[in-house]
């Protein structure tokens, strides 16, 4: 993957940008998703091209627009190129309490978490396989466990479990598809949900005492892109352990 092209989707901010950063340290050339961020995308890829010049470029869509996802792709591919690799991160992420859920909250979650992942890769599938490159999915302990009151986000990210595994089925043996599953990492910005209480109860379901960082994520998604040429069809849990206990 060193000095081949990399999309992430969702990289402005938080988890996404960090994800970006490590990858162009690797020697990948990243281009950078946003929706609505695109000033803090502009941002991002003026400071890495300021680290190594030419090394990033900025794309934007609305995910949830199935017709802009082919251009997207092709945007991606013409910026370096060639495109070696994908990173589904782009996600949606609110509560649904049951009896109360909607179809804008359904399409919102389903279509930024699920839907846009599969036909991101569709669409990508011939840029990564002539690269014979690789997609990973950033999923969630969640999708295993549901989180209470998130009952639309925990079936789309069980989804996307899915859709990693049966992918590695699907475009094997010139594309690897893998998964990240992130447990606490960054606080939702809104805070909802997760008050100081419920931010205590999670550290103690954690065995290592602490929430982790996005360069743990980060580091898991370089290592499948970078240093796993025989892994497929895996999800790799980066959540302190807290998995065992839900």
């Amino acid at each position: 993957m060193h000095g081949g092209a990399v999309l992430v989707t969702g990289a402005a901010r938080r988890i996404g940008a960090v994800i970006a950063r490590e990858l162009q340290r690797a020697g990948a050339s990243v281009v950078l998703h946003c929706r609505g961020s695109r000033d803090e995308a502009d941002r991002l890829a003026a400071e890495l091209n300021a680290a190594r010049a030419g090394s990033a470029a900025v794309v934007q869509a609305d995910l949830l627009d199935l017709d802009a996802l082919p251009r997207l792709v092709d945007e991606a591919a013409r910026a370096f190129g060639r495109l070696d690799g994908l990173v589904n991160n782009a996600s949606s992420f609110h509560a649904t309490p049951f009896g109360s859920i909607d179809a804008e909250q359904w399409n919102d979650l389903m279509g930024s978490n699920l839907r846009a992942p599969l036909f991101l890769a569709q669409a990508a599938a011939p840029h990564l396989k002539r690269a014979r490159g690789a997609i990973v999915n950033i999923v969630d302990i969640h999708a295993e466990r549901p989180l209470k009151d998130y009952v639309v986000y925990s079936i789309a990210k069980s989804g996307l479990a899915g859709l990693t595994r049966a992918l590695a089925l699907e475009l094997g043996p010139e594309v690897r598809v893998n998964g990240v599953s992130p447990g606490a990492i960054l606080w939702p910005d809104t805070g909802e949900h997760f008050d100081a209480a419920e931010k205590e109860r999670i550290l103690d379901q954690t065995p290592l005492a602490r929430i982790g960082s996005p360069e743990d994520v980060a580091g898991a998604v370089k290592y499948l892109l970078f240093d796993a040429p025989f892994v497929t069809g895996q999800i790799l849990a980066v959540d302190g352990g807290r998995s065992l206990h839900l």
